[in-house]
C-alpha cells in the first residue's frame, strides 16, 4: 500500500514492526494524540521509526531517527476518557523515509515502499523453514502456528507473516530486529532470525536483551 500524501511518523525508541504484524500502542502524549487524530480523519495510515542513539537529549523536539521503518494502518483505536488513545497498528509495507514534508506538531514524511524478492509457498526451502519458524514460535510464546493476530489463518498464514510474527516475538533487541526489516528477501529473513533466536536461547549463549516498549 502507498500513501500519496505525507505519513505521520511516530518515532519509538524500542518498537520495530514487521509488514502483517500487529502492535498494540499506548499514545499519551499530545503531538502523537493530534497525530493520531489526523491520521483517523485521512488515510488512518502511521509510519512507525526506530529512534536511533540519543534521542533522549531531544525527545521532546525532533530527535533522528532510522529511514526504514514500516508503513502502519490503525485497525482499532480506543478514545480513553483521559483524552489518550489506545491503538492497534497492523504493518503493511516496509518503507523508506524521505526528508520531513512537517515537523510541527508532529513530523511527516513521504514514504518510499521497498519490494521484497519473490518467493513461492510451495518452495521446498520455504516448506522446510516454515517448519523450522512454527516450532520455533511455538517455543517463544508458548502456542502453535499463529505468526501474528489477525495475519492469516491459525493454521496457515502466509511464510511472511509467519516469518515477521517470529521477528516480532524473538528475544532479540530493536536494531536486530531493524537489522532484519532491512532483508529484502523473507527467505532470508526467516533463516537470520531463526539463528539469532538460537543463539539467544542456547544455553550459555549471550543474555535475552533488557527490551521494554
Amino acid at each position: 500500500m502507498e500513501s500519496r500524501q505525507p505519513v505521520p511518523v511516530f518515532p519509538l525508541p524500542n518498537v520495530v514492526l514487521f509488514p502483517h504484524a500487529v502492535v498494540p500502542l499506548h499514545v499519551f502524549e499530545p503531538r502523537y494524540r493530534t497525530m493520531v487524530r489526523d491520521a483517523l480523519a485521512g488515510e488512518r495510515l502511521i509510519a512507525l521509526a526506530l529512534l536511533k542513539p540519543g534521542w533522549e537529549a531531544d525527545y521532546h523536539a525532533s530527535p533522528a531517527f532510522h529511514d526504514l521503518g514500516c508503513l502502519a494502518r490503525c485497525e482499532a483505536v480506543e478514545w480513553l476518557p483521559d483524552g489518550c488513545y489506545d491503538l492497534k497498528l497492523v504493518g503493511l509495507a516496509r518503507v523508506r523515509f524521505g526528508a520531513p514534508v512537517r515537523e510541527y506538531p508532529y513530523r511527516a514524511v513521504r514514504v518510499e515502499p521497498l519490494p521484497e524478492a519473490p518467493y513461492t509457498e510451495d518452495d521446498p526451502v520455504v516448506l522446510s523453514e516454515r517448519r523450522v519458524l512454527r516450532d520455533l514460535y511455538r517455543r517463544l510464546v508458548g502456542r502453535a502456528e499463529r505468526s501474528a493476530e489477525g495475519a492469516g489463518t491459525a493454521d496457515a498464514p502466509p511464510f511472511a507473516a509467519l516469518v515477521n510474527g517470529v521477528c516480532m516475538v524473538a528475544p532479540l533487541d530493536a536494531v536486530e530486529r531493524l537489522a532484519l526489516l532491512a532483508l529484502d528477501s523473507v527467505v532470508e529473513r526467516g533463516h537470520r532470525v531463526c539463528e539469532l533466536a538460537a543463539q539467544r536461547l542456547r544455553p550459555g549463549g549471550p543474555s535475552e536483551p533488557g527490551e521494554h516498549n
